[in-house]
């Protein structure tokens, strides 16, 4: 006896619908490129901020202050996406181009200017995370 039409659809549906799930979660990148362990402080202003999916971006150009060579940088922050930092009490619109941000970030083990955000505190002192995903902060 065979099947018929609308339930082979159906089958069909579902059969592509999981294939698809599967590929999009395999496509995200992990948090290697990211050196976790060895967390720096930045201190610098906001020249860009990208509110988007897959992830929130933050460009500032900052210095590493515990770091002996003070030279002012231009980093990429990569954060979660937004619908993680909404769920965490971030606003769309909480950083702006200008702002004086303190940023612990895990930077990339390529030694490029860019990082996994940590924590960042804003120029009213509020301090906020990256979720948890990305982990937390291991230093001050």
């Amino acid at each position: 006896m065979t099947m018929p039409i609308v339930r082979r659809s159906i089958l069909a549906f579902a059969a592509m619908a999981t294939l698809g799930a599967a590929s999009a979660a395999y496509a995200h990148h992990s948090f290697a490129m990211f050196d976790s362990e060895s967390q720096i402080k930045l201190k610098g202003k906001v020249t860009d901020f990208q509110w988007q999916n897959p992830h929130v971006y933050i460009e500032v150009d900052a210095v590493d202050v515990n770091a002996k060579d003070k030279t002012v940088k231009s980093w990429t922050i990569e954060c979660a996406n937004p619908g993680i930092l909404n769920r965490i009490g971030w606003k769309f619109n909480m950083v702006k181009v200008g702002d004086e941000l303190t940023l612990i970030v895990a930077p990339l083990r390529s030694g490029e200017p860019g990082a996994l955000l940590k924590q960042i505190t804003l120029p009213d002192g509020k301090v906020f995370t990256n979720g948890g995903p990305a982990g937390p902060a291991n230093i001050q």
